[in-house]
């Protein structure tokens, strides 16, 4: 970050603006608590006041709701705001996306919320439910964009399309490396078939490469299981957890950081797994005891997966995680095959799991997707 030139998200550009881009407009917003200026001031607020050049006229909300105090994936309901006095329409309960009823009389739908730069996470893909019924009601949209957390690579296999959900809606790489705007501006043109009239506040003097601390921006959750930077980063491969009866730490301190089960010896885990003498990380023998989710109310034992260097490669130690688990507990593991391949994104994960392969066979695979990744996104990059 140039201390002269600070890192600003789109919500600070369009302010700089004075609301330009929105200004006689009735305007729909999706937003959470994490759509907030570099200064902290919520974007629901900056709409909800009084002196805007626009009139609020929705909130739209994703899962885990307009307060993101929800649980994951509990289906939240559509309300009304207290403050402001308009409908608060949910995209995550009775629709994915926003009826006809929601967009009469909106004329343009504003998106601010950080994404966290992971294929498994919702946010993007209600995301492209409102570029799609924004396309058919001719409604614009606007994103206002922010840095993606966990950077700029690219990491993971191409999700196939018949194993699309909420979790994965287009052929992307479980690490896209895009901002929330690239990411929209490529879905938009690639794959909706009614494309909606689409811009883009971009951030100011953001660049790909740059770290979340170099950026100096603060880091709000977007959900409640993922309270820290430290989560985002462990989380492309800890979510694949997910697909497993492994307890991924959600219902303790620790979600995405710890992995583990009543049937696991910790320090023969812990043993195993640093034997690989994997870059970038350490594990070290961890008991818990979650509150709720998996084995609430039982004692775990596993590990915790310590972040030791830049090399770190969430997908690939993650992958070695399960693979290692299974191969020392084969009579207690078991899949949740739907779950687990949606999340990777194809059955080659779980094939790669069983036959106890080597890394590089994943590892081939990976750099193949994603040389065609970069080339499917360069006509919608925005950074450099």
């Amino acid at each position: 970050m140039n201390a002269n030139h600070p890192t600003l998200p789109g919500i600070d550009v369009l302010v700089q603006q004075n609301f330009a881009p929105l200004r006689g407009k009735r305007v729909g917003l999706f937003t959470n608590p994490s759509g907030v200026t570099r200064d902290l001031v919520q974007t629901l607020d900056l709409f909800r006041a009084a002196d805007v050049p626009f009139r609020l006229a929705a909130l739209f909300t994703p899962e885990h709701g307009l307060t993101a105090s929800a649980a994951d994936g509990d289906p939240v309901k559509s309300s009304v705001d207290p403050i402001s006095g308009v409908p608060v329409y949910s995209l995550y309960g009775e629709t994915f996306a926003p009826t006809s009823a929601m967009l009469n009389g909106i004329e343009m739908i504003v998106c601010d919320i950080q994404d966290i730069g992971i294929r498994y996470y919702t946010f993007a893909w209600t995301i492209s439910h409102i570029l799609e019924a924004a396309g058919l009601a001719d409604v614009p949209v606007l994103i206002l964009d922010r840095p993606n957390p966990i950077g700029g690579g690219v990491d993971g296999a191409l999700l196939d399309r018949c194993f699309a959900s909420l979790i994965g809606r287009a052929a992307i790489p479980v690490q896209h490396g895009l901002t929330l705007g690239e990411l929209m501006r490529t879905y938009n043109t690639l794959w909706n078939e009614s494309p909606a009239a689409l811009s883009v506040i971009p951030c100011a003097h953001y660049q790909r490469a740059q770290t979340w601390e170099d950026a100096g921006l603060p880091f709000v959750p977007p959900s409640p299981a993922m309270p820290h930077l430290s989560t985002a980063r462990q989380y492309p491969g800890a979510c694949l957890l997910e697909g497993t009866n492994l307890s991924e730490g959600r219902g303790t301190a620790l979600p995405f950081e710890i992995a583990g089960a009543p049937f696991i010896d910790s320090e023969a885990l812990a043993a195993h797994l640093n034997a690989l003498d994997l870059p970038g990380v350490r594990f070290r023998p961890h008991v818990f005891a979650p509150f709720s989710s998996k084995f609430a109310g039982e004692v775990c034992h596993g590990v915790q997966v310590h972040i030791t260097g830049a090399e770190f490669r969430p997908l690939r130690v993650w992958m070695q995680v399960i693979q290692a688990i299974r191969l020392l507990y084969p009579e207690d593991f078991l899949w949740k095959p739907g779950t687990f391949d949606r999340l990777y994104g194809n059955e080659d994960g779980r094939a790669w799991v069983e036959s106890g392969a080597g890394i590089e066979d994943l590892l081939e695979k990976w750099e193949a997707d994603a040389e065609s990744w970069r080339a499917a996104r360069q006509p919608f990059l925005l950074y450099d």
